[in-house]
C-alpha cells in the first residue's frame, strides 16, 4: 500500500465469522465478577418537576433487595460532573432538586435478579410538585418561559458571537441578500444494543478504586470528567470494554452518567451491579442529536457568487449541558462554510436547555445540521437568481488549485479537487437529461425532482474546538486543550507472530481488519502471522483522552500511529538479521515473511528467525540496542492546535469530501416519497479498504435517509416523548434498497501516513439535505420550500395544503 494508492484487493473483514456464528463477546456474555446483582431505575414521569420527598424503606424491605439509592445517597456520593464550559446548571447522573426530561433517573434498586429489581422499584414512592415544562428552542428563549435552572439566569447554557471578515461591508454591498430559516430534528442512533454496564466500588486503604465494564466508545476524555464527579483521580478509575458492543453511531458516548449510578449503587450494595438498558428507556432517556433551529442569510452577487455569510445557530440540548457538549455545535467550526470559498462570516452559537433529555453524539453530529441548513440555503440562493442549482455550486466552490484552503474560521482543507467531484456526480447521473425528463414529467402532473448537496466531511477531530464556547478572555493562560492523538502497541512474539493492540473502541467499523492488513503490508508479512486485539481496558491499553470510536478518527489517525510503531518494529528487525546475515540494516528489506538483502534475494532469513533472535539471544545484538521488540506509537499531528485568541481553530486534521444527488418520486394520493436513485461521488482520501469504505458509505446513508423521511422523537406540548417503534420509525433494509451509483475520488491527504481520511459520516450529512432539495424540487409548481424534517406523507399533505 504505497502513499495515495488504492489497495488492489479488497480483504474480507475479520470480525464477522464470531458475529455471523454467534460467538460475539458482548457485555451480557460476559461475567467479569462473581456475585454481581441487578440493578433497576426508577424514572420520572414527568418533564418538570420538584422533588418534595423519595421514600424508599417499602423497596428497600422487598425480599431479595441489597440496597436503594435515591437523591440523597447520589449528593452524599458524587460531585456534580465537570462540565466543558462554565455555567451554573450542575448535572447529576440523577435529578436531586428537580426533574427535569421524562425518563430522567430518580432511584436505583439494586436485588438479587432483574425480576426482583424491577418489582422492587415500583415500590419506591417519589412526591413531586409539578413544574410548567417547556421543550421547544425558541419558547425556551422567551423571558417568561419557566427555568430549569433556577442557579443560571436564563435557560441559556452558552451563548457566542464570532465574527470573521467584513461580514457588514459585504452584506452592504450585496446585490442580493438571502436568507432562509431551518430546522433538524432531533433524532438518535438506535443501535441493536443499548447500554450496558457492570460496575464495582471498592474501598480500599489507597482511597476508593472503581471498575466498569460498559459498552462505551469513547471520547475517553469522559474518564476525567467521571474521576471527577466520582472524586477520585484517573488512576483509581478502570474502564473495560468488551470487543463488541452492538453499534452506536455515537450514542453511547452518553453511557457514562450510568457507570457513575451504577457505581454508587455497588458502593451502597457492597457487591457489584449490572445494569441493562432495555429499548423503552433507551429512546425515552439515553441520549439523541440535538434539533437545530437556524437563520442562514448570503451576501451574493449579481452572478450568484457567495460573499459573506450571517448564520444564527439555536440548539436544543436537552435539560443538561452534558459533556461533551456543546460538542454539536463546535464541531464543524472549521468547515462551516462547507465546499464553498466564502471569506466572510458571522455565527451566533446558543445551547439552550429544555426538558428533553439530554443531547450529545449521533453520527456525523454537528455536520447534519450545518449541510441541512446551508445547502438548503444554496438552493434558494439559486432559485432567487434563476440559476439551476448545480451550476450556482459550481461558481462557488472552491478550486482545486487553493489546496490547502483555509476557510475564514480557521480550517484547513488539507486536499481535494470539489469541481471534478461534482462533475462526476453530474455525468454519472446524466443530470441535464434528468432534470429535462422530469420537467416534462412534472407538466403531466407527476411528482418527481432531484436534490444536490455538497459536504466537507472532517474527519480526526480535535478536540481543542469544545474550548472555542469558552470567550478567548476566559481560557486561563497555558491551558489550552488540543490535540488528535491515537495510541497503538505493536509487539512480536519469539515465534514472529504480531499482535496489534488497538484502543479505538470499534463499534463494528473493521478496525482490526485494516490494523492486520496495514502491520502485515508495513513488515512483508502473511495475514495470519498478524493478530490485532480491539479489547479495551484503560489499566492496560494504551489510550489518551482523545481515544475513542467518533469523529472518523480511525483511518486517518490509528493507522498512522500503526505505520510509526510497525517501521519501529521494522528497524529492530533488521538489525537482529543484520547479526545473522553479517550485513548493514541499510541494506535489508523485509517481504513475504524474510529478511534479506536488497539486490541479493539469495541472502536472506526468516522473520520469525530475526524476532527469535532478540528473544533468545539479545546479547548479539549491538551495543546500544534495547532488547525490545514491540513499540508503542502515538500519532500527534501539530497541525491540530487549540483555538487563537481571535477564535479561529483548524477543528479537524483533514477533510473529505461529498458530492450526492438524490431523484425522488411522490405518490400524489398518498405523498408517500420513494428515493428512484441515488448517484454519490466520496472522496476519502486513500481508500484503505475498498469493501470497509462501501459499508460505511452506505450505512451513512441509511443513517441520514432515517433522519429526511422517518425518525423523529417528538414531544407532546405536556412534554411527553416518543418510548417505543410503533411511534418512533425506522428505515429497514425494504426503505434503504434504493438504486445507488457510487464511485470515489482519490486525493490523498498529506497529513496522515497513509493519506487516508474518515469516510463513515459523510453521507449521513449531506443525505439528508439532498433529499429535501429533492422533494422540493418534485413539488416547484406549488411553490412548497422545505425548511424542516422528516418529510412524509402527513407533512406533504400539509404543505400543500397551505399552499
Amino acid at each position: 500500500m504505497a502513499d495515495g494508492t488504492e489497495p488492489t484487493t479488497t480483504l474480507a473483514r475479520i470480525e464477522d465469522p464470531a458475529l455471523l456464528t454467534g460467538r460475539g463477546r458482548f457485555l451480557d456474555d460476559l461475567d467479569p465478577l462473581p456475585g454481581t446483582l441487578a440493578a433497576a431505575v426508577v424514572r420520572s414521569p414527568h418533564p418538570h418537576a420538584r422533588i418534595r420527598e423519595v421514600h424508599l424503606d417499602r423497596a428497600r424491605n422487598h425480599p431479595g433487595v441489597a440496597a436503594v439509592i435515591g437523591p440523597e445517597e447520589v449528593l452524599a456520593t458524587l460531585n456534580p460532573f465537570p462540565l466543558s464550559l462554565r455555567t451554573p446548571m450542575p448535572y447529576y447522573p440523577t435529578g436531586t432538586d428537580k426533574v427535569r426530561f421524562v425518563g430522567e433517573p430518580v432511584a436505583v434498586v439494586v436485588a438479587t435478579d432483574r425480576y426482583t429489581a424491577e418489582d422492587a422499584a415500583e415500590l419506591v414512592d417519589v412526591d413531586y410538585e409539578i413544574l410548567p415544562a417547556v421543550t421547544e428552542t425558541h419558547r425556551a428563549l422567551d423571558a417568561d418561559a419557566p427555568r430549569l435552572h433556577e442557579t443560571a439566569e436564563s435557560n441559556v447554557a452558552s451563548d457566542r458571537t464570532f465574527d470573521f471578515g467584513e461580514v457588514d461591508a459585504a452584506f452592504s454591498g450585496a446585490d442580493h441578500v438571502v436568507t432562509g430559516e431551518y430546522s433538524f430534528p432531533r433524532y438518535s442512533s438506535t443501535p441493536m444494543e443499548c447500554y450496558s454496564v457492570v460496575a464495582e466500588w471498592r474501598d480500599e486503604a489507597g482511597g476508593p478504586q472503581v471498575s466498569a465494564w460498559s459498552n462505551f466508545h469513547g471520547p475517553f476524555s469522559m474518564v476525567p470528567v467521571l474521576a471527577g464527579a466520582l472524586g477520585i483521580g484517573p488512576a483509581q478509575l478502570r474502564l473495560v470494554v468488551p470487543q463488541d458492543i452492538g453499534g452506536s453511531f455515537g450514542i453511547k458516548a452518553g453511557i457514562y452518567p450510568y457507570i457513575a449510578l451504577m457505581a454508587v449503587a455497588s458502593k451502597y450494595a457492597g457487591r457489584p451491579v449490572r445494569w441493562t438498558e432495555d429499548r423503552i428507556e433507551h429512546l425515552l432517556a439515553s441520549s439523541a442529536g440535538s434539533d437545530r433551529v437556524m437563520r442562514f442569510s448570503a451576501a451574493v452577487d449579481a452572478d450568484g457568487t457567495v460573499r459573506a455569510l450571517d448564520v444564527d445557530f439555536r440548539e436544543n440540548v436537552g435539560a443538561y449541558l452534558r459533556p461533551p457538549e456543546p460538542a454539536t455545535l463546535y464541531r464543524c467550526f472549521g468547515n462551516i462554510t462547507g465546499a464553498y470559498r466564502i471569506d466572510h462570516v458571522r455565527l451566533r452559537s446558543r445551547a439552550v436547555v429544555t426538558n428533553k433529555a439530554p443531547t450529545g453524539l449521533n453520527r456525523g453530529f454537528g455536520g447534519q445540521q450545518l449541510y441541512f441548513g446551508l445547502e438548503r440555503l444554496m438552493d434558494k440562493v439559486a432559485r432567487t437568481l434563476d440559476l439551476d442549482p448545480a451550476d450556482l455550486r459550481r461558481r462557488n466552490l472552491v478550486p482545486a488549485d487553493a489546496f490547502p484552503y483555509a476557510t475564514p474560521t480557521g480550517g484547513i482543507y488539507d486536499s481535494g479537487d470539489y469541481p471534478r467531484a461534482l462533475a462526476t456526480v453530474l455525468a454519472s447521473s446524466e443530470y441535464e437529461q434528468v432534470r429535462a425528463r422530469q420537467a416534462a414529467a412534472r407538466q403531466r402532473g407527476e411528482l418527481v425532482g432531484t436534490g444536490i448537496a455538497l459536504a466537507v466531511e472532517p474527519s480526526a477531530t480535535n478536540i481543542g474546538y469544545v474550548g472555542l464556547a469558552t470567550p478567548a478572555e476566559q481560557r486561563p493562560p497555558g491551558r489550552d486543550k488540543s490535540g488528535s492523538t491515537e495510541h497503538v502497541r505493536v509487539t512480536v512474539d519469539p515465534y514472529g507472530v504480531v499482535s496489534v493492540l488497538l484502543g479505538t473502541v470499534p463499534q463494528g467499523q473493521g478496525h482490526a481488519t485494516v490494523a492486520r492488513q496495514v502491520v502485515a503490508q508495513r513488515l512483508g508479512l502473511p495475514l495470519d502471522q498478524v493478530v490485532p486485539k480491539v479489547d479495551m481496558d484503560t489499566d492496560t491499553t494504551p489510550w489518551t483522552v482523545t481515544s475513542g470510536s467518533y469523529s472518523s478518527r480511525f483511518a486517518p489517525l490509528l493507522t498512522s500511529a500503526v505505520v510509526e510503531a510497525a517501521d519501529r518494529v521494522a528497524e529492530t528487525i533488521r538489525i537482529a538479521a543484520g547479526v545473522l546475515l553479517e550485513a548493514d540494516p541499510a541494506t535489508l528489506e523485509i517481504a513475504d515473511g524474510q529478511v534479506r538483502v536488497a539486490g541479493a534475494p539469495e541472502r536472506s532469513v526468516k522473520f520469525r528467525h530475526a524476532a527469535g533472535l532478540v528473544h533468545w539471544d539479545p546479547g548479539s545484538l549491538p551495543d546500544g540496542v534495547d532488547a525490545q521488540l514491540g513499540a508503542e506509537a502515538a500519532f500527534t499531528p501539530p497541525q491540530s492546535t487549540a483555538p487563537s485568541r481571535t477564535d479561529k481553530i483548524n477543528s479537524s486534521l483533514c477533510y473529505g469530501f461529498v458530492a450526492e444527488l438524490v431523484q425522488v418520486r411522490i405518490d400524489p394520493e398518498t405523498y408517500e416519497i420513494a428515493i428512484e436513485r441515488v448517484h454519490a461521488v466520496h472522496d476519502a482520501g486513500t481508500v484503505l479498504n475498498p469493501q470497509l469504505i462501501e459499508g460505511q458509505v452506505h450505512g451513512a446513508m441509511v443513517h441520514g435517509l432515517g433522519g429526511a423521511l422517518y425518525e423523529e422523537l417528538t414531544y407532546s406540548e405536556t412534554g411527553q416523548p416518543t418510548a417505543t417503534f410503533m411511534d418512533y420509525l425506522v428505515p429497514t433494509s425494504a426503505e434503504a434498497a434504493f438504486p445507488l451509483t457510487g464511485e470515489r475520488q482519490v486525493t490523498p491527504s498529506p497529513l496522515t501516513k497513509l493519506g487516508a481520511k474518515g469516510s463513515g459520516e459523510g453521507s449521513s450529512m449531506s443525505f439528508p439535505a439532498a433529499v429535501a432539495g429533492a422533494v422540493e424540487d418534485a413539488l416547484s409548481a406549488h411553490g412548497v420550500e422545505i425548511t424542516s424534517l422528516p418529510l412524509h406523507g402527513n407533512v406533504i399533505h400539509d404543505l400543500l395544503e397551505t399552499t
